[in-house]
């Protein structure tokens, strides 16, 4: 499919330029070599110098002059206790509700019989050491501090550390240390930025070294995941939040709106696209959001967002519609159709599916339990959301009695002389019966 054969959009979104429709259609990140070289610069730092690199980085990217890097764990439990009443009434629901899912996910090892005498198996073991990343830029986000935790202990990781950048105090946000203590996180560092994502997987005198890092962050810490790909595993590559809704003639315009305007919301380069089924209800859509947009308490972001990469899409028929979902690979998928159901037999690439207009992202995005760290920029089409397996390994066990090792000794040396490895087949065929 061509772009302009897919988003055929209606409204002033028809006016997007070609360069506008391909970032939308084509969302691969690309950061740029100037952020390629900064991150190289600071990963080069952090490597050389330790923990000096890292308050030197403190004090120029966040003019915070750090005393200590790590935090004291009574500041944790202070700022729990100092939390508003609803908020942490709220925190502590979503963290059962995360904990409740995650659980239902955990793995057990297991095994079967190839043929006589030889019995496979895999174990899941859990990382020893992992690391959740925080922002601390435009806001700070204690819900990605639960989504990046919870699935981690519930897998069994023994340490779990938080690095989130330093408020002018010295220490993260009160919200993000709360969302630590809730979740059950072992140590917080006050380090933010590429900095931290190679501190987090190379270690320094105080940080130390984890086996996968996860958690959102900017371009910086994007680049930085990507270039210490060989350290440590990562969660999927990040991009702007993304939102995908089909809709149709029975879908509530105003609930539409509401969360469009609830996506676009999160960043300028955030991505929302409806895909209306019909012309008639496209129109409907795009007029109504046009109309809300001004009034919006975020309408400069909003209407950034909008302007350059959303828009609303006139779809001929379900089908279509389901095909632009496929090829598009959203992060959020919301149906609002009759029978949505229906719809999500149908879609194959995306992050977390929403059935039904009452299904609201938002919801999903803090307390429903399902985890928000998702793959973005289209790469639903390989990546999963976060879950339990991805704090764990498999190991791969294999029991061969003597019977067996005879049974295949002739076959296991013939294939390995045949490829040129004679001590392979040396090192069966001495299992062979009578040979021993």
């Amino acid at each position: 499919m061509t772009s302009d054969r897919v988003f055929r959009f209606v409204g002033p979104f028809a006016e997007l330029s070609t360069d506008d429709k391909a970032l939308i259609v084509d969302r691969t990140s690309n950061s740029g070599s100037s952020v390629g070289a900064v991150v190289s610069a600071i990963i080069a730092r952090v490597r050389k110098d330790g923990d000096q690199a890292l308050r030197e980085l403190a004090s120029e990217l966040d003019q915070v002059a750090l005393t200590d890097i790590e935090v004291p764990h009574i500041r944790m439990v202070e700022a729990l206790e100092s939390l508003p009443a609803d908020l942490r009434r709220a925190m502590e629901r979503s963290a059962r509700n995360i904990r409740a899912f995650h659980e239902s996910q955990r793995p057990s090892a297991g095994s079967i019989i190839i043929e006589p005498g030889v019995r496979l198996g895999r174990r899941p073991d859990p990382f020893e050491r992992v690391g959740v990343y925080a922002p601390g830029g435009r806001a700070a986000y204690p819900s990605s501090v639960l989504m990046g935790t919870i699935p981690a202990k519930v897998a069994g990781v023994a340490e779990i550390i938080l690095c989130s950048p330093p408020t002018s105090s010295g220490i993260p946000a009160d919200s993000i240390l709360a969302a630590a203590q809730i979740a059950g996180v072992d140590r917080v560092f006050a380090v933010g930025g590429a900095g931290a994502i190679a501190a987090m997987c190379m270690g320094t005198e105080t940080i130390p070294r984890t086996n996968k890092v996860v958690g959102p962050g900017n371009a910086y810490v994007a680049e930085a995941k990507l270039q210490l790909a060989t350290a440590a595993a990562f969660d999927s590559p990040a991009g702007p939040s993304e939102l995908l809704l089909i809709a149709d003639e029975t879908a509530n315009v105003d609930s539409v709106v509401r969360e469009v305007l609830a996506q676009a919301e999160h960043d300028p380069e955030a991505i929302v696209i409806v895909v209306a089924i019909g012309d008639t209800t496209a129109r409907e859509i795009e007029s109504a959001i046009s109309s809300k947009v001004p009034s919006a308490r975020r309408s400069e972001i909003i209407a950034a967002s909008l302007s350059s990469r959303g828009g609303v899409v006139s779809a001929a028929s379900r089908d279509e519609a389901i095909s632009i979902s496929n090829a598009f690979a959203p992060e959020h998928l919301l149906v609002a159709t009759s029978n949505p159901e229906e719809i999500f037999d149908r879609i194959r690439n995306a992050g977390t599916v929403f059935l039904g207009e009452s299904s609201s992202v938002s919801f999903g995005d803090y307390m429903t339990g399902a985890n928000h760290v998702l793959p973005t920029g289209g790469l639903a089409r390989s990546y999963s959301g976060l879950s339990t397996l991805d704090f764990m390994r498999w190991t791969t066990f294999q029991s061969v009695t003597t019977d067996a090792a005879a049974a295949m000794a002739n076959d296991v040396s013939a294939f390995a002389n045949a490829e040129g490895l004679y001590a392979h087949g040396a090192a069966a065929a001495a299992w062979a019966k009578g040979s021993q």
